[in-house]
C-alpha cells in the first residue's frame, strides 16, 4: 500500500507472483502540504478511510506478508509521523516512510521489472503529487534522486487562475525546467550524453495522458501499458489541459475524478523531462513503485520476481 501525495493505493499478489487486486482512491492526502507544511485533518482522515477499505480487502485476501509506505506529503509534513502512527493502528502493520532515492528505485525496479533489457540507458521519471522521482540505469549502475515539485505541488504554488494565465505557466516552467536539470545533473553528471535512450513514464499524469491520446472513452491500463508517447503529443495535450479549465477537464472521461485540477501540472513536467533529455518519445508503464514493493516482498519469502509483474 502506498499513501502518495494525490493518491492512495493497493497491490495484492497471489502466491504465484499474478495480481489478485490493484486498486487506486484519490484521496489527496497532500492537499495544502506545500504552503503549509502540515497534513489537515479532512486529509488524513480521507486517507485513512481508504485505508480501512484496503484492510478488509487485505484480511479477505489473507496475505502473508504486507508493506505500507508513505511518500512526500509525509515526508514534508510536520505531523507526518502522527499520520504514520494512525496509519499504521489501521493496516495492523508498521507503516514505512520512504526516502526520496528508495521510492525512485523501486519505481525504477516495477517499471523495468516486464521490459527486454536493451544496451540503451533506462530513464524512470515517476511524476508524483508532491516529488518527482527520477532514476537512470547507466552503465549497469540504477541511481536515483527525488524532485520536490509534482502534479499537486506545481498547481498549488503556481497556478493562482483557472485556467492559469500564461505568466503562471511561464513561471512553472522555468521552476520546474531548472530542477529537473539539476535533478540529471546530479544523477550522471553535466556532461552526460547518451547515445540513445529509453524513457519511461509512471504514474497517474503519464497514464491520463496516454489515455487521451488514445481517445479512451474510460481509463483502460490494459491499453495503456506500454503506450508510446510522443514528444508532440504531450506537448499537445499540454497546451490542451493548459488552456482549459478544471470544469471543462472534468468532462473528458478518461481523467480519473479528482485528477482534472492538476493533471496540467503532470503534463507540464512530463514535457519538460522529455525536453530536457532530447527524447522523442517516453514509453507508458502501468507497473511501478507499487510493483517494486511487492517485488521487495517477494524476495523476502523467497519468490520469483519474474512474475511479479501486473499485466
Amino acid at each position: 500500500m502506498d499513501c502518495g501525495t494525490n493518491s492512495t493505493r493497493l497491490l495484492i499478489l497471489n502466491g504465484d507472483g499474478s495480481t489478485d487486486t490493484r486498486l487506486m482512491r484519490i484521496t489527496r492526502l497532500g492537499e495544502g502540504v506545500d504552503a503549509t507544511g502540515v497534513l489537515t485533518p479532512d486529509a488524513t482522515d480521507r486517507t485513512l478511510a481508504v485505508l480501512a477499505e484496503y484492510r478488509r480487502l487485505v484480511d479477505r485476501a489473507g496475505v502473508a506478508a504486507v508493506r505500507l509506505v508513505a511518500t512526500s506529503a509525509t515526508r514534508d509534513a510536520t505531523n507526518g509521523a502522527a499520520f504514520l502512527r494512525a496509519a499504521s493502528d489501521v493496516i495492523g502493520a508498521p507503516a514505512e516512510l520512504l526516502d526520496g532515492q528508495t521510492e525512485g528505485q523501486l519505481a525504477y525496479a516495477g517499471a523495468t521489472s516486464s521490459l527486454v533489457a536493451t544496451e540503451l540507458d533506462d530513464v524512470v521519471v515517476d511524476i508524483g503529487g508532491g516529488s518527482t522521482e527520477i532514476a537512470v540505469g547507466h552503465q549497469g549502475v540504477v541511481r536515483a534522486t527525488s524532485l520536490n515539485v509534482g502534479c499537486v505541488r506545481v498547481s498549488e504554488r503556481f497556478f493562482r487562475h483557472d485556467p492559469p494565465t500564461g505568466d503562471e505557466l511561464l513561471l512553472a516552467e522555468s521552476e520546474v525546467r531548472s530542477m529537473v536539470r539539476a535533478g540529471f545533473n546530479e544523477l550522471v553528471g553535466a556532461g552526460w550524453r547518451s547515445p540513445g535512450i529509453r524513457l519511461i513514464g509512471l504514474a497517474g499524469s503519464v497514464t491520463t495522458l496516454a489515455a487521451l491520446e488514445l481517445g479512451l472513452e474510460e481509463y483502460d491500463p490494459v491499453q495503456i501499458h506500454h503506450v508510446c508517447l510522443s514528444l508532440s503529443a504531450v506537448d499537445h495535450w499540454y497546451k490542451v489541459l493548459a488552456s482549459e479549465s478544471t470544469a471543462e477537464r472534468s468532462l473528458r472521461r478518461a481523467i480519473t475524478p479528482g485528477r482534472e485540477d492538476v493533471i496540467a501540472g503532470g503534463a507540464l513536467i512530463l514535457r519538460i523531462v522529455i525536453d530536457t533529455l532530447h527524447a522523442e518519445r517516453c514509453l507508458v508503464s502501468e507497473t511501478d513503485m507499487l510493483d517494486g514493493l511487492a517485488m521487495s516482498l517477494l524476495d523476502t519469502r523467497g519468490g520469483s520476481t519474474t512474475d511479479a509483474q501486473a499485466r
